[in-house]
């Protein structure tokens, strides 16, 4: 007889087995192996909690953990059970004996073998299905939790006269558990047909009956259920047309019932539901009749419905009712979407008038007098200048400016508000003499120093620099003593290890010194199993094992101001640029973040990713949240990261807002209230840019409040492309302090321009006011151009054609320079508009942007000359010497009068420079170095107002061949005290280093 084993019928060998000591081996590999996986798994897990845990939100960390594990557990029970037990049922209701058929007499072989293992392979089955409905579940946790603690909105929609927070925070629960009913329905049906079939309960070519009664009773109430469930369905569809998205002509991304809607699927939509309920009734009353020809039947019936009523009739009343008279029919419709749009986005308080665009007067000097109190004409463009803040302010080749700076306001000596261009100084990994492990992570840790200069005037040295109120390094300046040290921006993207017994690089006055980290951040590697857990997680060995790290080390990570802010508040979303403030001594990122939801009935929605990118975004600043499509958002968190120890605080901003009141009820005690912002901080927020550049690009056709007007889309407008940067992309919006018609004092705002659609001449300019501390923040303003007005593009046109640009491009060549164009300022000015434009120059000796031009528009008339004041002059026909500094846009309009000029004022600024001069060398001579630093302040005044007062007219960039000299080798010797020896001297004065760039040259006009 053969083998019935199928093996080998030789002699047998007997393979002996392995001894005791290999098989306690063998065993302890095992465990250790799995102990180390098990501890690679749960590194993560711990590492997140001492992060949460230094940063005090803990309770972040924990609520979110527990929603996701009790979701997991009880929808993934609900999925195991649900499959388990009809599996479990559809084998008790197998019939005692299997036909004699080649059909079954196939199956028995899987029977057979499933058989010893039934328990087995039921938990198998089960544990599978409910882990991976777990997983899932659990990833709706923001459901959840907005679901349970859901705040009303106080306001209803126009169809079904519900809150708002039902189709914000309800509605997407209830869709979820539909849709996880439906999969266990499903699944369900599929095991429970299979256990049948496996064991003769359905037969698909066996002789008699196909299913047994009991399998019929099984799958037709589970057929019942899936139908029950549908049923539900169509019942919540009603309500899903208000959040509706569709096509339609007269507006992108349409949200909301139409004509079609609202008298065809809905009404569809409930007769559906009445079938379905019928047909559920039908399957579940076979378990009476045990038969499936009602059930049947009426399934047919709801599926024909479902064709004939819930798509063939809505196409018809959309093709004989609607489209014959479309306007008229959708007109209530539109004004339903026009209403709740606008309130969505926040616009519906948008004040807009109509204006001219044409001078209301022709009197050069009113216009020239009426322009100096217009606006601070910012002529440093924080998106061009940056390269020249990293050639004069860089002074090591492993720091690094942003590409594109930020505007803020400071006050000056005097009090005065002023924009502000400022930058912090960041780390760059990439710039270190050496690249390794202790370098990278222990010894070049952070950054020092913010460097600002003013947005309105340039520097002198070189000219057409930026003009520094705060620079060196460490900076001194305007801003005072403050923590300098950066460990947290935006550029800081690896961890760092501080605290410990390696040495940190840091500065002082007198230079270069080593440090060791004081702030509380991070977390502590001083024990074993936290250098492990992190060693793991970050896949760095030698954190385990390196003797740079000890009693004391911290780790840092995490250390952008979104990535803090992101994780602390994953309920929000963040704006796509931070930006740094000095505050009460210490330097501040200040975080704008967003309360957004997708369901808010009939306002339309966007995609953010596309609505906030602009000419910039392509390769400079962040864009916020790529994908996300909303129908609303609210600017209703300010937060701040402190750059030293990366404390995170979130504050509400928006009061009124249910979205951040839901949250905060989510996880109380982790948004502060309003109130409890400081004043300091107060006056450094500001209005969003993000929000503001969906605002805008909402109005382009939510301006229109007609119906017919706004179906007929005749005074649509569109955000023009901006005409000085070789990116594509629309115009970037930007802040400005400027007045608009009708007001007294300068307000700092954020602008915008529009163009009539498919046409490049200015339809409307738009402002709101951007300083956080004025009462009207917020407030937005509409200018409706009547006339034709030319628009950026135009004006840029016609700038690049004008003859004396041209001659300076030519001259240009001569010298390997390019020129490049600054931000195209719009200001509205006596019924007209004003443009201004800054254009610099770079290449040749310096590879660095240099204002050297300005150009202005007004009316017809454009002009290309080498200041502010020579081009407003220019333009409105004005001789002779002009003051153009901008007034205190806090205080109303003063009388401007000009700067003090003549042969005393010189003398008076000659003697002061010179007494300046050597009271500096006294204290240089004394190591007084405070003393020193403040006769270098009296000095630059001194040499400011000689230049002032020489009787050439100029601008704010002329200030170089100006100035007045104190005495013929004064300057080179007051260059020489102030000079710093070098780069890489360790003796530096404070004020030298705030003199000289790394050239040896000195900076943009704070010595002399």
């Amino acid at each position: 007889m053969p083998d019935r084993g199928g093996g080998p019928t030789g002699p047998r060998i007997r393979v002996g087995r392995p001894s005791r000591r290999a098989r306690t081996l063998l065993m302890t590999l095992g465990v250790l192996a799995v102990i180390a996986m098990a501890f690679v798994m749960f590194a993560g897990f711990w590492t997140d909690w001492l992060w949460y845990r230094s940063v005090a939100y803990s309770s972040v960390f924990t609520t979110t953990l527990w929603t996701k594990i009790g979701l997991f557990l009880v929808f993934g029970l609900l999925m195991a059970l649900a499959i388990g037990v009809n599996i479990w049922l559809a084998h008790r209701l197998r019939p005692p004996l299997s036909a004699m058929s080649l059909e079954q007499q196939s199956l028995d072989r899987y029977r057979m073998s499933v058989a010893p293992f039934k328990k087995w392979v039921l938990l198998a089955v089960t544990a599978l299905v409910g882990l991976i409905a777990g997983a899932s579940a659990s990833g709706q946790w923001r459901t959840w939790l907005m679901y349970v603690n859901g705040v009303p909105f106080g306001q209803k929609d126009p169809q079904f006269q519900l809150d708002v927070s039902f189709y914000a925070f309800d509605l997407p629960w209830y869709r979820f558990m539909l849709g996880f009913g439906f999969a266990a329905t499903i699944l369900s049906l599929i095991a429970a047909a299979a256990t049948h079939y496996l064991y003769g309960g359905l037969r698909v070519t066996s002789p008699g009956a196909r299913a047994t009664a009991a399998a019929t009773g099984h799958l037709s109430v589970l057929l019942g259920v899936f139908v029950s469930l549908k049923a539900v369905a169509y019942w919540l569809d009603r309500y899903g047309l208000a959040v509706k998205s569709s096509d339609f002509k007269a507006a992108d991304n349409w949200t909301g019932l139409r004509y079609v809607d609202a008298n065809a699927y809905l009404p569809a939509k409930t007769i559906l539901f009445c079938i379905a309920a019928i047909c559920a009734v039908l399957f579940f009353a076979t378990l009476w009749r045990r038969t499936w020809q009602l059930p049947v039947i009426g399934f047919g019936l709801m599926v024909l419905s479902a064709i004939l009523i819930g798509g063939l009739y809505p196409a018809i009343v959309q093709k004989f009712q609607v489209q014959p008279n479309e306007q008229a029919k959708e007109a209530p419709f539109i004004q339903k979407n026009i209403d709740a749009t606008r309130d969505a986005y926040d616009i519906d308080d948008a004040e807009m008038e109509d204006y001219d665009g044409q001078a209301t007067t022709e009197d050069g000097g009113k216009l020239r007098t009426a322009a100096n109190a217009a606006a601070s004409y910012r002529v440093m463009d924080p998106n061009v200048v940056s390269p020249a803040f990293q050639q004069l302010q860089q002074r090591r080749n492993y720091y690094q400016f942003p590409r594109t700076l930020d505007v803020d306001r400071y006050k000056d000596k005097d009090g005065k508000e002023q924009d502000t261009v400022i930058g912090l100084r960041e780390l760059n990994i990439q710039g270190l003499p050496k690249r390794n492990w202790i370098n990278d992570h222990f010894t070049y840790t952070h950054g020092y120093g913010a460097i600002a200069a003013r947005g309105t005037t340039t520097g002198t040295n070189p000219t057409g620099s930026p003009d520094f109120t705060e620079s060196g390094l460490p900076s001194t300046g305007e801003f005072g003593k403050y923590e300098q040290r950066i460990y947290y921006g935006e550029k800081t993207e690896q961890y760092s290890i501080v605290g410990g017994p390696q040495k940190e690089l840091d500065y002082e006055e007198d230079g270069e010194k080593t440090t060791s980290y004081e702030g509380d951040s991070g977390v502590s590697l001083s024990n074993t199993f936290n250098r492990a857990a992190y060693a793991v997680s970050f896949s760095e060995p030698q954190i385990m094992y390196s003797g740079a790290i000890g009693e004391g080390s911290r780790i840092l990570y995490n250390r952008t101001p979104k990535e803090r802010v992101e994780a602390v508040a994953p309920w929000l979303t963040i704006d796509g640029d931070a930006y740094p403030a000095v505050v009460d001594g210490r330097i501040q990122w200040i975080v704008d973040a967003y309360t957004t939801t997708n369901g808010y009935p009939y306002a339309s929605r966007t995609t953010l990713g596309d609505t906030t990118a602009d000419s910039l975004t392509t390769n400079q600043r962040a864009v916020v949240a790529q994908q996300n499509q909303v129908n609303y958002i609210r600017n209703s968190v300010k937060a701040t990261v402190d750059a030293y120890d990366g404390k995170v605080k979130l504050y509400e901003w928006d009061t009124k807002d249910p979205v951040l009141k839901t949250w905060r009820k989510a996880f109380p005690g982790t948004v502060e209230a309003r109130s409890e912002i400081p004043r300091a901080l107060l006056d450094h927020l500001r209005y969003p840019q993000d929000l503001f550049k969906v605002q805008r690009e909402l109005l382009t056709r939510y301006h229109v409040e007609d119906p017919a007007q706004f179906y007929s889309g005749s005074d649509a407008w569109q955000v023009p492309d901006d005409p000085t940067n070789k990116e594509p992309g629309s115009v970037p919006p930007y802040y400005l302090s400027m007045k608009m018609p009708g007001q007294n004092a300068q307000e700092f705002s954020l602008t915008t321009t529009f163009t009539p659609r498919g046409r490049p001449n200015l339809g409307a300019f738009m402002a709101v006011n951007a300083d956080a501390a004025s009462e009207d923040y917020g407030t937005m303003r509409l200018l409706r151009v009547t006339s034709t007005v030319k628009g950026p593009g135009q004006v840029q046109s016609e700038l690049n054609g004008n003859d004396d640009v041209a001659e300076f491009v030519r001259n240009l060549k001569g010298t390997d320079s390019d020129i490049e164009y600054g931000n195209l300022l719009t200001v509205p000015l006596e019924g007209g508009f004003l443009y201004i434009e800054p254009v610099y120059t770079r290449g040749g000796t310096q590879n660095y942007p240099l204002l050297r031009k300005v150009a202005a528009s007004y009316g017809s008339k454009i002009v290309f000359e080498n200041s502010l004041g020579d081009a407003l002059n220019a333009v409105f026909g004005v001789d002779g010497a002009s003051d153009t500094t901008p007034p205190d846009p806090s205080k109303p309009d003063e009388p401007t009068e000009p700067p003090a000029t003549g042969e005393a004022a010189l003398k008076k600024a000659i003697a002061d420079a010179q007494k300046a001069y050597e009271d500096g060398e006294t204290a240089l001579k004394e190591q007084d170095w405070p003393a020193y630093g403040k006769a270098q302040d009296a000095l630059q005044e001194a040499l400011e107002r000689a230049a002032a007062a020489q009787p050439k007219a100029g601008g704010e960039g002329d200030k170089a061949d100006s100035g007045a000299k104190p005495d013929a080798d004064k300057p080179a010797d007051a260059d020489k005290a102030g000079g710093d020896p070098g780069p890489e001297s360790s003796a530096e004065p404070a004020s030298a280093a705030r003199q000289e760039a790394p050239d040896g040259s000195p900076d943009g006009g704070q010595g002399s």
